[in-house]
């Protein structure tokens, strides 16, 4: 039984690491405090592993990209007329 202790110390440090990492990734998914570093290598993880999460990811962030439409000086919205 001695034996055993070693291996479960470390299977349980390794397992409070990987938590804390994971936490650290949503949290710096969530505020969006990730640097350009950081975001690409998400990113890439993301694209490599999760095809289907990086495709909204890229969505999300075309549709935060996106402006809307402003309005004119008089405070109205312009309608494009259709010919």
């Amino acid at each position: 039984m001695h034996a055993l202790v070693p291996y479960l110390l470390l299977t349980a440090f390794l397992a409070v690491v990987m938590l804390a990492f994971t936490g650290l990734a949503r949290r710096i998914r969530r505020r969006g405090t990730a640097g350009g570093g950081l975001s690409g290598a998400l990113a890439a993880y993301e694209e490599a592993f999760r095809t289907t999460s990086h495709a909204a990811h890229q969505e999300i962030r075309a549709q935060a990209d996106r402006k809307a439409p402003s309005d004119s000086p008089d405070g109205l919205r312009r309608r494009r007329r259709k010919r």
